[in-house]
């Protein structure tokens, strides 16, 4: 079967990631009217209905997900081919879509974005940063760095570890002055400490290892967060401990706004991965990003080359 015009697959692939005609219209530049037209030929043409309509969203049929999967790749294929034919012979262009953590975005990647950019006039990033985890194929992610393997579960997901890095316990030097230096775990019990939220729950413990003793400490406090940013903030400011990669406060234990912790005792170990939808093309652009990371990552002393 010949699609009469690629636009109308283009319609299919925004309605689905804006949830309705009127935001897919306005991502093509086109009227609400013309795009329900497009959809209309498109669902005429293939005699089945794509989406299920209702005055409040559109829903995906079985038959409009099939679509929807193999549209998505071919129209990244097209986009693809053309920015390469358009372009230089070697130059990367078009758009990167990453996602971060909030903190490692901020304190760690966007030197080393900046880097990249520079490298590739031609390639433009969209970032968002934040610890709310983004579903990588749902919603259009082309690069995600995360910690841990939960997202590996997804068959249709690849990864490629970065880096290992350690949690740290790590407080201001003006709260240690007002309650003391913890010189054990189970100390952190009479201290406030600054507990992430994670999967939407408030982490109750911190987990510490020393010549292979395991001590999983229970922790309370004043305050959680689900930005590791704003926990890191809080610490900085003397509100209490708090428990992050090393790679996330790096910098400011190198300024001395932060000071690490029970240094007998190792913090519960982490992998970086670089995150991918094995099932769509992975444009070069994506590619010479990852590499670049794992350059960056294998040249900086915080953090330890991953097993692969």
């Amino acid at each position: 079967m010949q699609f009469e015009n690629l636009s109308d697959l283009r319609v299919l692939v925004e309605t689905a990631r804006g949830g309705s005609l009127t935001a897919a219209a306005r991502a093509l530049g086109v009227t609400p009217a013309a795009a329900s037209a497009m959809l209309k030929r498109l669902e005429a043409q293939l005699q089945v209905r794509l989406f299920e309509r209702s005055t409040r969203a559109m829903r995906l049929t079985p038959q409009g997900q099939t679509l929807l999967d193999y549209a998505t790749r071919a129209l990244e294929l097209i986009d693809e081919g053309a920015s390469q034919a358009s372009a230089a012979v070697g130059a990367l262009r078009g758009g990167i879509r990453l996602a971060v953590s909030s903190d490692l975005g901020r304190s760690v990647l966007l030197p080393w974005l900046d880097d990249f950019l520079a490298q590739h006039p031609g390639v433009q990033i969209a970032l968002s940063a934040s610890d709310q985890v983004l579903d990588v194929r749902r919603d259009a992610v082309d690069l995600a760095l995360r910690y841990g393997a939960a997202e590996l579960r997804d068959s249709q997901l690849v990864a490629r570890p970065l880096c290992t890095t350690r949690r740290v316990a790590c407080a201001a030097p003006a709260y240690l002055q007002r309650r003391g230096t913890p010189t054990h775990p189970r100390e952190l019990a009479q201290h406030n400490c600054i507990a992430l939220q994670i999967g939407g729950r408030r982490e109750q413990r911190w987990s510490f290892e020393r010549a292979g003793e395991q001590l999983d400490v229970p922790i309370s406090g004043d305050r959680s967060a689900d930005d590791g940013a704003v926990a890191r903030e809080w610490a900085m400011a003397g509100a209490g401990i708090v428990y992050k990669s090393r790679l996330d406060v790096h910098a400011a234990l190198q300024r001395g706004q932060l000071v690490a912790l029970l240094p007998d005792w190792a913090g519960q170990p982490y992998t970086l991965y670089a995150t991918l939808p094995s099932n769509r093309f992975v444009p070069a652009r994506v590619h010479a990003l990852v590499e670049h990371l794992v350059a960056r990552f294998a040249a900086w002393p915080e953090a330890k080359p991953a097993a692969t």
